[in-house]
């Protein structure tokens, strides 16, 4: 019996092989989280330079024009994960997702230093999170898009906490992606797809526009109309309400909350992807039932 066999026809060898798998995913979403806004700021440098070279005839300061090089390269892959601290390499056997980290107690085997909990919360969130997709849809190219469009979403989730801003780099190639999966009605067929992608976009451009000309300020970042419009494109037009709703609410209930509890500003940003990253996933798997609920609801 080869491993595809097994797999599918044994789901306890197909769950569990899903959860390793999203473990070992998660460390390595966690240097995607931290390594690509790195990555992006350095290439975005990288331009500056570009254009200040070009410029050099013209009457622009030179302290503008200096601007600092990393020799080294600096990616996803180089170089070898380390201590921030202590600059200690980390071993293969310090970086098994969650297991080092209890083994370790939580600290360098270095310098002692604590070591975030983030990092093996972000793993055990993979591993739990495509867990529940493989649970939910079973053994199916369904289950194998889905699980491929978790990872992307934590990813951007963590990275929206840290820095405000959702990539390009992820948002636009899984947009194109969720167009390219439904040509064959993966989730949706390819015309209710191409609708959501516009309609996920254009509706929270026209609640921006609304909300700029209204108060003079901006109340969310284009990342976040390209983030619906990738949702819109996996799961097509009729999922951006429960999106957008389940999005609203729990990110007012966070927001309040966040000021009530915990004195947070009333003027400092909070980000929306990850409420609208929350609620996407929710829908990926439930929105049917939602939608269903909702209009059994109506119905009494």
């Amino acid at each position: 019996m080869s491993v595809f066999d097994a797999l599918q026809h044994s789901p306890a060898f197909y769950l569990t092989s899903v959860i390793i798998l999203g473990l070992l995913v998660g460390s390595f979403l966690n240097v995607v989280i931290y390594r690509l806004p790195v990555m992006l700021k350095q290439q975005w440098r990288s331009d500056c330079e570009e254009f200040l070279s070009e410029a050099d005839n013209q009457n622009i300061p030179p302290v503008i024009k200096k601007i600092t090089k990393t020799e080294q390269p600096f990616n996803l892959i180089h170089p070898r994960s380390r201590c921030p601290h202590c600059n200690h390499a980390i071993t293969a056997w310090e970086n098994i997702p969650v297991i080092s980290y209890l083994f370790l107690k939580g600290r360098c085997s270095s310098c002692k230093t604590p070591i975030s909990l983030r990092y093996p919360f972000i793993e055990a969130l993979s591993g739990l999170l495509v867990f529940t997709v493989a649970w939910q849809l079973g053994f199916s190219t369904q289950a194998a898009f889905a699980i491929l469009l978790t990872w992307v979403l934590i990813a951007l989730t963590f990275i929206d906490l840290d820095h405000f801003y959702l990539p390009d780099n992820l948002t636009l190639p899984f947009l194109w992606l969720g167009l390219l999966i439904n040509i064959d009605a993966t989730f949706v067929n390819l015309s209710l797809a191409v609708i959501g992608a516009i309609a996920g976009y254009l509706s929270l451009w026209s609640v921006y526009q609304l909300f700029k000309r209204l108060t003079g300020k901006e109340g969310m970042g284009y990342g976040d109309f390209k983030l619906l419009a990738l949702l819109g494109a996996w799961m097509g037009w009729q999922m951006l309400p429960v999106i957008i709703i389940l999005s609203s609410l729990v990110g007012a209930i966070v927001g309040i909350s966040l000021i009530f509890f915990k004195n947070h500003q009333r003027s400092q940003p909070i980000p929306f992807g990850p409420y609208l990253a929350a609620a996407g996933w929710i829908a990926l798997l439930w929105g049917e039932q939602i939608n269903q609920a909702y209009l059994n609801w109506l119905a009494y």
